[in-house]
């Protein structure tokens, strides 16, 4: 009877971690593209994360490193600016990059994240002087390369 009893428990143990590793594993799919290297900051380095949200949205993070301030650039600009490439072949300005030095660190970061309904297919940074441009700059800082979701 307690063999029983024990042989129970263990099934449900076991069916309770098979159901958490599945939920951990839809809400975490996504795709996960890389930057290419920079001729404007060679040292930079990042990745772009993305996956649908409940809504059917598309949910993009930026993840940089070794990406220098906007004003060491040459020309100097006043900031970096996130574009978007869509499925209907629109350019669109998606944002303004966040960066801060790390702590215990020099080194500069970038992140960024926001929520599109339109599909990307590419995404790029310029460094612009105003954050409210409509068009991309000639400076492209970073860029991935285009991808399918």
């Amino acid at each position: 009877m307690k063999a029983t009893r024990l042989n129970n428990l263990k099934k449900n143990i076991y069916l309770g971690i098979f159901t958490i590793l599945i939920i951990f594993s839809f809400n975490s799919c996504g795709t996960t593209v890389s930057f290419l290297n920079s001729s404007v900051v060679p040292a930079a380095q990042g990745s772009v994360k993305i996956k649908t949200d409940n809504n059917k949205n598309y949910v993009i993070q930026i993840s940089l490193s070794d990406l220098s301030e906007p004003s060491r650039l040459q020309p100097s600009k006043l900031t970096y600016i996130v574009w978007m490439i869509t499925d209907r072949d629109l350019t669109k300005n998606i944002g303004q990059l966040n960066s801060s030095r790390g702590f215990m660190s020099k080194q500069l970061k970038g992140s960024f994240k926001t929520v599109s309904s339109d599909k990307p297919v590419k995404i790029f940074i310029t460094a612009e002087d105003d954050a409210a441009v409509q068009y991309p700059g000639t400076q492209v800082v970073l860029s991935t390369d285009k991808f399918q979701l």
